[in-house]
């Protein structure tokens, strides 16, 4: 049973700096490519960044290009997320995907595993 288990939310203010992990059991995240998206309460959810695990090629979301940075441990089968300069609207629960090949789709729909989600709070 594949799962995917984010970790590494919690509160935040303004200017901090979070890393959200995303481990994967039942599952090699090598040939995946694995993404992160977010959802604010009322909102769709949104692509924020994804990496192709086998070359490491990664893409983001423009608005938060410079601010997020995606990264891959090979050896831990595990993904980060390390966000910056965090603002109130980067308010959300940050969920991790995958999907088997090479295309970091932009696209919930383009997914075919999916962890539960960690919230990510920035308030001061």
């Amino acid at each position: 049973q594949v799962q995917l288990v984010e970790s590494g939310g919690g509160l935040v203010q303004p200017g901090g700096s979070l890393r959200l992990s995303c481990a994967a059991s039942g599952l090699t995240f090598s040939g995946y490519a694995v993404a992160w998206f977010r959802q604010a309460p009322g909102k769709e959810r949104e692509f924020v960044a994804g990496i192709w695990w086998s070359f490491g090629n990664t893409q983001y979301a423009d608005s938060l290009k410079g601010r997020f940075t995606i990264s891959k441990d090979n050896a831990e089968n595990t993904v980060y997320l390390q966000m910056n300069s965090l603002k109130p609207e980067d308010t959300a629960v940050y969920f991790c995907a995958a999907v088997l090949g090479s295309t970091i789709r932009r696209n919930r729909s383009g997914y075919r595993y999916w962890g539960q989600g960690t919230q990510v709070t920035v308030s001061s």
